[in-house]
């Protein structure tokens, strides 16, 4: 069942998301990929490179740090291992990461076909990896006994989290576990994690005082049943999930604070909300029953709402205005002029999932060179300016595959039931109520649905209209 965070970051079941999960035999997600397109299969040169052993760099030994990872369950291209524990009124955090840099040789055939790729690309049958799963799933990795290469950011906080010191360097480590959030929820708390509960929340409320915004949002997921059929599952996030993105977000304000010091970096950024998008917000927060004081950032708001509640969905629906127009920006002489993200309420890079995201590996090495007062490599110099449109070109792709496999599986759990009604709700609204999007109690569907006189927030019953496989297209209308 979903759960979500209690204020002392506990997990109770979120009321509304039932149990009972719609069940559908195989799905053919291989039209996607013809669809959508897939980058070809790595060439042998490639795959050669991927298998090498590693650069031989420097490295400090911490293979003493009983250092666990922690992420959703069956995952192989662990990126990260984290060591937290209390330290004094603070904390002390140890945090390593696949150094891919060591197995990529710039210029390489590995260099060039991962630059393609961009990102890793997740479906419900399998992954479309950004690197061989040699590597990725492999020596790279930092799986549980195995002895691998690493960067490795050490952060020591005072009480409220904030930074006092920071060194990142090459170091060899082994994780002790591989955790996943569900056994991190039921209560598996080694050395690495003592303070992780207590530093995420802190760290949460940290971004808030400053402005922060993080939606938390069920999102819709596709699950293997036991007899080899498809459910879709609405997934919040669990505590000790939040408490890990909280490591990951220090980091890399972390890694952003030495980059605008050095005055080269790249840096994910976010403007702040269109003042427009704020007070519309803030003008549809009553009729949607939500508090919205005087004096309350939009931030607090949104981590108010109850996200299980109708009418809180539609808020935090409508709430995704506030975080539009994220981006990649790169500078090499000085601060740029936007190097803000309102999400986070800081300056933020991407450093902590190089495995899956190529623009870490960049980041990454900039950081390294900052803190050892050495030059920044040539090769990130060259590749720079290049790489906020080869990031956006994989985000979008992404995003695409995510939502045509949610449309694939949503229409083929449908189809047999059109003429049918549903409870649901109403998650936004258009032409004056005349159309908007539903979302569905069981199954977790959301769909375009005709009105006339929908109202955002409002619960009610609809009838299925069409649900095509072959278009992925699923209609309701009110009943």
């Amino acid at each position: 069942m979903a759960t979500q965070a209690e204020p002392d970051g506990t997990a109770r079941p979120v009321p509304g998301i039932p149990a009972r999960r719609l069940w559908a035999p195989e799905i053919d997600f291989g039209a996607i990929r013809t669809e959508l397109g897939t980058p070809p299969d790595f060439s042998a040169e490639a795959l050669a490179e991927a298998a090498a052993p590693p650069a031989d760099h420097p490295r400090i030994d911490l293979t003493d740090v009983p250092f666990v990872t922690v992420d959703p369950p069956g995952s192989r291209d662990l990126d990260q291992a984290l060591h937290l524990v209390p330290d004094g009124d603070g904390f002390l955090l140890r945090y390593a990461i696949a150094d891919v840099a060591a197995f990529v040789r710039p210029g390489s055939a590995l260099d060039r076909e991962s630059t393609a790729r961009g990102v890793t690309l997740y479906l419900p049958d399998g992954r479309i990896p950004l690197h061989p799963p040699v590597l990725s799933e492999g020596a790279a990795s930092l799986l549980p006994g195995q002895v691998s290469p690493a960067v490795v950011w050490t952060i020591r906080t005072d009480a409220d989290a904030t930074p006092r010191d920071v060194r990142i360097e090459r170091a060899t480590v082994r994780s002790t576990a591989q955790l996943s959030y569900p056994e991190v929820e039921a209560g598996a708390r080694p050395e690495a994690l003592t303070a992780l509960a207590a530093f995420g929340a802190v760290r949460a409320e940290r971004v808030l005082a400053r402005g922060g915004i993080e939606l938390d949002v069920p999102e819709q997921d596709i699950e293997r049943t036991d007899d080899g059929g498809w459910k879709l599952v609405l997934r919040a996030q669990a505590a000790a999930e939040r408490h890990n993105a909280q490591v990951s977000l220090l980091t890399g304000e972390c890694a952003a604070a030495l980059m605008l010091d050095a005055g080269i970096g790249l840096l994910r950024t976010l403007p702040p909300a269109a003042p427009e998008d704020v007070e519309r917000l803030r003008t549809i927060a009553p009729s949607l029953g939500v508090d919205w004081p005087a004096d309350a950032t939009p931030g607090r708001v949104v981590a108010s709402v109850d996200p299980a509640d109708p009418r809180g969905a539609a808020f935090l629906d409508l709430a995704a205005a506030l975080l539009r127009g994220s981006g990649y920006t790169p500078f090499t002489d000085g601060a740029p002029e936007q190097a803000f993200h309102a999400g986070v309420g800081a300056p933020y890079a991407h450093v902590t999932a190089p495995l899956r995201r190529l623009a870490d590996r960049y980041a990454t090495e900039i950081c390294l060179a900052i803190h050892a007062g050495t030059p920044v490599p040539e090769w990130v110099h060259a590749a720079l300016p290049g790489l906020p449109a080869v990031m956006a070109a994989a985000t979008r792709r992404a995003n695409e595959f995510e939502r045509a496999v949610v449309d694939l599986t949503e229409a083929v759990l449908l189809a047999d039931r059109v003429g049918e009604q549903f409870d649901a709700a109403v998650v936004d609204v258009a032409g004056e109520g005349k159309s908007g999007t539903v979302a569905l109690d069981d199954p977790p569907v959301w769909a375009r649905c005709a009105g006339p006189g929908l109202r955002a927030g409002e619960r009610l019953r609809v009838r299925l209209l069409d649900a095509d496989p072959t278009t992925r297209r699923v209609r309701f209308a009110r009943a």
